[in-house]
């Protein structure tokens, strides 16, 4: 409700009048630092903010109504995280002891609208622009680090982030690190626990040195151009010389002695004419008289590659598929899934491979981290895309590694064990997301089957392995890794091929 009132130079009220009849007298508003002319008109409403009449004119030069309105606002709204020790306070309209200032100061003075379409104005009391509230407003919600989001853990002390944090065994197993929602999320984005698969780069660069020390042994031996096997590298006698899985040279093998002639290295003829007893071509010192005992052959074979297609093809898949695998379980569970696949698949193919070919490769290794991409794929089915068609594709390349184990010098055995092994160590070790508890039960069930079930494989195969006749305990699993033909006497014996001048691979 409005009043309206006359005031002169003095400021007292005359003549005043009630037009509301409700008995009340406002006092006259006075501004002690104003110069005003007599009989100025103004309005209050109940609001407190003083205006002055718009249909009234002033002829002094003083300031506008306006300006009366955006000092009032200052006064009444100065925000005091705004202020700075650089800036002078806003000086209050109703000081009487302060001067009339001039038009273009008071409109320097500083000015913050609470309105959100509303922006700041830059400017000070000393005519300075407000350069650091700029740069602060724009620092506002800046990180003062830098944190990758794709692999850094989360920041803050979430509580529950902080509960979620495991002890270095459930670390290991990948359980309750992050929070179940950020392992979710990652999941689908195929983020894993750490960025770089470091172990499948040294095991690469390794292996790509073997191969080269390979070439380099057989060119000396042969001489050049050096006589190279069907998949273009060296010759079965050099691959045996270097640490191939070869069971005459691990054992005593029925029929495969210690003197039994076979192509030396440095042979290029065929049929062979410069043969070797099995000790010389087996090298690492020989057997000192005594059985064949070199029983490191199950490990080193795996830095071993047959040829360039062998090693191209093994390594294309271990720097896709296993480097996937170690970004996902690190590089401690990844390197034990590994070697444990890859000695596991020799161990097998030594039982019930031809005792009379060499093998070799890393195709066990890599097969036992293929399999580690089925228990993701089922462990996480609803959080992979389309895991129907991934399942088809999976299994389309699976068959396709197997086919391939039936080329010379690789062996479907270490295909077959490394991929049985990577199962079970796989689930025991790869950081299964466990989003119920009934799902976490399933998962712990399998990996305390998985356990004990890896241990029992491993004693009775190498147990069986230096029995007398391995083949004894599965007489036909050697066609799994072996076409019938002339050239290997259609699978049966040792895989021998004897000739007029002794035997040949």
């Amino acid at each position: 409700m409005a009043h309206s009132m006359l005031h002169d130079h003095t400021g007292l009220t005359r003549n005043y009048n009630d037009p509301f009849g409700d008995g009340a007298h406002d006092e006259p508003f006075s501004v002690a630092s104003l110069t005003h002319e007599d009989s100025k008109t103004f309005i209050t409403n109940t609001s407190g903010v003083v205006v002055r009449d718009p249909t009234k004119t002033s002829s002094l030069g003083g300031p506008t109504e306006a300006e009366f309105l955006a000092a009032d606002y200052r006064q009444h709204n100065a925000s005091p995280s705004l202020e700075s020790p650089d800036r002078l306070p806003t000086p209050a309209l109703h000081d009487s002891t302060s001067s009339p200032k001039p038009k273009d100061t008071m409109m320097n003075l500083p000015y913050r609208d609470d309105d959100s379409s509303s922006t700041f104005h830059h400017s000070s009391v000393l005519g300075k622009p407000d350069t650091p509230l700029i740069h602060n407003a724009a620092d506002m919600g800046r990180l003062s680090s830098y944190q990758d989001l794709e692999y850094a853990e989360p920041s803050g002390d979430d509580p529950k982030s902080m509960s979620e944090k495991g002890t270095p065994f459930r670390g290991i197993l990948g359980t309750g690190k992050y929070p179940l929602e950020q392992r979710i999320e990652d999941k689908k984005r195929g983020i894993g626990r750490q960025k770089h698969p470091f172990v499948v780069y040294a095991l690469t660069i390794a292996m790509v040195g073997i191969f080269i020390n390979e070439l380099v042994v057989n060119s000396r031996a042969q001489g050049t151009p050096p006589v190279v096997n069907p998949m273009l590298g060296p010759s079965g006698s050099a691959l045996i010389y270097l640490g191939a899985r070869f069971p005459p040279c691990m054992k005593a093998v029925q029929n495969l002695s210690s003197s039994t002639l076979m192509p030396c290295l440095n042979d290029t003829a065929n049929p062979p004419t410069s043969l070797c007893t099995i000790e010389d071509v087996c090298g690492f010192g020989g057997f000192h008289g005594q059985n064949p005992d070199q029983w490191f052959r199950f490990i080193t074979a795996i830095f071993l590659h047959a040829g360039f297609i062998h090693i191209i093809l093994n390594m294309l898949v271990q720097l896709t598929v296993s480097a996937q695998i170690e970004r996902e379980m690190g590089s401690m569970g990844f390197l034990i899934t590994y070697f444990a696949a890859g000695i596991f698949g020799n161990v097998l193919g030594g039982n019930f491979s031809l005792v009379g070919a060499p093998s070799i490769g890393a195709s066990g290794a890599i097969f036992g981290t293929v399999a580690v991409t089925w228990v993701d794929l089922f462990a996480h089915w609803k959080y992979h895309y389309r895991p129907n068609r991934k399942l088809a594709w999976m299994t389309v390349e699976l068959l396709l590694g197997i086919a391939l184990g039936y080329v010379p010098y690789v062996d479907n055995f270490a295909h077959l064990g490394g991929l049985c092994m990577g199962l079970l160590v796989g689930t025991t070790l790869y950081p299964v997301i466990s989003p119920t508890k009934r799902h976490k039960l399933i998962m712990w069930a399998f990996r305390l089957a998985a356990i004990p079930l890896a241990i029992v494989l491993f004693v009775v195969l190498i147990r069986n392995f230096y029995t007398s006749d391995p083949y004894a305990a599965c007489s036909g699993c050697r066609y799994l890794s072996c076409i019938p033909t002339s050239s290997n006497n259609h699978c049966q014996g040792t895989g021998f091929t004897t000739t007029t001048t002794g035997t040949s691979i």
